[in-house]
């Protein structure tokens, strides 16, 4: 799938073009989603995927377009493109919810997922992780950034030693 990166600054206005224009005709918007990409720099990248459904609502072919847009972590914010895509309402309220991202002058900026007293994002990288130890009261337990890296290690390790058994190879 083609993909193009745009400034935030720029984004609602090529996304009209992008909309409008009758040799590109990019009139759905099939989901707006983010990622976290710490700890690189920029953080965050939006993605709107975008497709053109061909000869019966144009002259343009169909086709698809990944566009993108990366966002600093101290200005985590876009504006929305919920004027050019009325789709994408709900879309930018879920990566609000999960991510903590906003959408400048969007009509209704609220959680969609998470309960209203949630506190932070769930899908942000730095998210404090729960996870369940056997104990007697089955209750969460809050990982440390150490903790956590050194699971990630440990299951990294076991799991190529378990697919250099399967291949034969010496340990």
């Amino acid at each position: 799938m083609p993909a193009a990166s745009v400034d935030r600054n720029h984004l609602v206005a090529v996304c009209d073009v992008l909309r409008t224009h009758p040799d590109l005709r990019f009139e759905l918007l099939l989901d707006v989603t983010a990622v976290d990409r710490l700890p690189a720099s920029p953080r965050y990248e939006i993605v709107y995927l975008l497709a053109c459904l061909g000869a019966a609502f144009g002259s343009a072919p169909a086709r698809r377009l990944r566009l993108t847009v990366r966002l600093d972590a101290d200005s985590a914010s876009v504006p929305t493109v919920s004027g050019v895509w009325p789709s994408a309402n709900w879309a930018e309220r879920e990566v609000f919810d999960l991510f903590g991202i906003q959408f400048e002058g969007h009509p209704d900026l609220r959680r969609v997922l998470m309960p209203d007293d949630w506190e932070g994002h769930p899908l942000r990288k730095d998210y404090p992780v729960q996870i369940r130890k056997d104990t007697a009261s089955w209750s969460p337990i809050q990982l440390t950034e150490e903790q956590f890296t050194a699971n990630m290690r440990a299951a990294r390790e076991h799991a190529t030693r378990a697919a250099r058994s399967i291949r034969g190879e010496k340990q």
